[in-house]
């Protein structure tokens, strides 16, 4: 089951490269292998048996004896929301590019690669295999940004090209410090089973995988390609890469970091909270100053990804629970957001904010949902970003005081920016340059309207998801000795 819903997006892109003989066919078999995942994935999420720690769903294989590298995939409650929030970006990012007319087949085997990729991170057990897949997903995004992409593409794409690789060196360099140290890359018999190695070689490796995965949430000052990548990546790029691509790094802490060296964790927890609220209040400050909408977006990213930090920083049940449902949740809301700010820019030929104002009147379902996703990004009750942030809170308030106060602080400003763009971008009096652009279309509506009810279900009914966060996150709470 899992290897299908790993290799079905390059299988797919295989056979549109192929066999397809126009464009329309490329763009049905992208949405079929999008559907078929996003229908596997829950299917494999709803299979789930919570009340078993252990991996499920395993397919294991020896794949290079000599060292011990093994085909190894599972999922846990852990990892299973993040592959079908995975498969609901990319159907989204499929049905977004659907008016897409240079270099189809192209495109679309790019987009399908990167599929392939940020589904093997999640499913990956073994930490060779981890990085493979952590590898698989960066030339796919390159050439999105760099052929597809507008402004200085060429520059934002090296510039994400060189962040990534100098960061995945740091990765490796900890993978294999670690296995020359035990002998093994599972990383289930890591977590569970005691392994000695001396406290400079567990600190060392824990700070080399911490900072990869760091570049990757991002965490400042390591943030600085996320905004130039997402405001010259074309819309579908910049929603898998809110969506699940920064998401990568939170689930590589958790998994491997916090999992692996419990005790390391504990002693520098006071780091993670302080880069936490750096991240919180910088993003959020620096978002005031942006003009174009996308970065505009990536900076409030780049806050929100503070509020990750913060729940692992509190090596708590609730505060854990609030790093990994904010991590699926900031996907849906993110997403949405850079979809909506893609429309507009084809609507509209600009994103300069400054010369935007009065569309709502010419494109009322993009403004009512460009609303409903700010307000779930702010927070607003009902709606899943205030269910993250709140657990988030509720963890480290009482670890953190002071880190958490600021924080909630970061929510405030969160709400100013996020009305002041709305009221910016939608409201005001009309511009006669917009005069006769239109609303969504059809294929337009579909992704969105799908993201809304996300954002709605899990607002109303969090424990959809938080039980099986919870029961994913268990045995590392135990490790960490049990606090709730």
């Amino acid at each position: 089951m899992l290897t299908a819903i790993i290799f079905l997006p390059i299988a797919a892109a295989i056979v549109l490269a192929l066999c397809a003989r126009n464009d329309k066919q490329v763009k049905w078999i992208a949405l079929a292998a999008s559907l078929a995942v996003l229908i596997l994935s829950l299917i494999v999420w709803a299979a789930l048996d919570l009340s078993n720690p252990a991996p499920q769903f395993v397919e294991r294989h020896s794949w290079i004896p000599a060292f011990s590298v093994e085909y190894y995939l599972g999922v846990d409650g852990l990892n299973a929301p993040m592959l079908a929030l995975t498969g609901l970006l990319g159907v989204a990012a499929v049905l977004i590019s659907w008016h897409q007319q240079v270099r189809v087949k192209e495109f679309f085997f790019a987009l399908l690669a990167l599929q392939t990729g940020i589904l093997g991170v999640f499913a990956s057990l073994d930490m060779m295999l981890f990085f493979l897949f952590w590898e698989v997903e960066l030339i796919p995004m390159y050439l999105l940004i760099t052929v597809w992409g507008s402004g200085r593409k060429e520059y934002s794409a090296i510039k994400f090209l060189v962040y990534t690789a100098a960061s995945s060196g740091l990765m490796l360099a900890g993978i294999l410090v670690l296995y020359f140290s035990v002998g093994t890359f599972d990383m289930i018999a890591l977590r569970d089973t005691p392994f000695t190695t001396a406290v400079v070689t567990s600190q060392g490796v824990f700070f080399l995988l911490i900072a990869a995965f760091a570049v990757k949430l991002p965490v400042w000052p390591f943030h600085t390609w996320l905004p130039d990548a997402h405001t010259d990546a074309p819309t579908a790029a910049s929603v898998m890469l809110a969506g699940v691509m920064l998401k990568m790094g939170g689930y590589g802490i958790l998994r491997l970091c916090v999992s692996l060296f419990p005790g390391v964790a504990h002693d520098y927890a006071w780091l993670i909270a302080t880069l936490a609220v750096i991240n919180i209040l910088f993003g959020a400050v620096l978002v005031f100053r942006q003009k174009d909408i996308k970065r505009l977006i990536a900076y409030s990213s780049v806050s929100h990804m503070g509020f990750v930090l913060l729940g692992v920083a509190s090596l708590n049940e609730v505060g854990l629970t609030g790093a990994a449902l904010q991590m699926f949740t900031h996907g849906t809301i993110t997403g949405l957001l850079f979809m909506l700010a893609g429309m507009v820019y084809e609507k509209a030929h600009t994103r300069h904010i400054p010369d935007l104002g009065g569309l709502a009147g010419k494109m009322p379902v993009l403004a009512v949902a460009f609303v409903i996703a700010g307000l779930a990004s702010l927070g607003l009750p009902a709606m899943s970003g205030f269910v993250a942030e709140l657990l988030v809170f509720l963890g480290a308030f009482g670890v953190y005081r002071e880190a958490t106060i600021l924080a909630i602080f970061g929510v405030l400003l969160s709400a100013g920016y996020i009305l002041w763009t709305i009221q910016r971008v939608f409201y005001g009096p009309e511009k006669p340059r917009f005069a006769h652009i239109g609303d969504a279309t059809k294929s337009e509506i579909l992704p969105v309207a799908g993201m809304i009810a996300v954002i709605f279900i899990v607002g109303i009914y969090p424990a959809l998801v938080t039980d099986t966060f919870k029961a994913g996150l268990a045995p590392i709470v135990h490790l960490l000795g049990g606090g709730s």
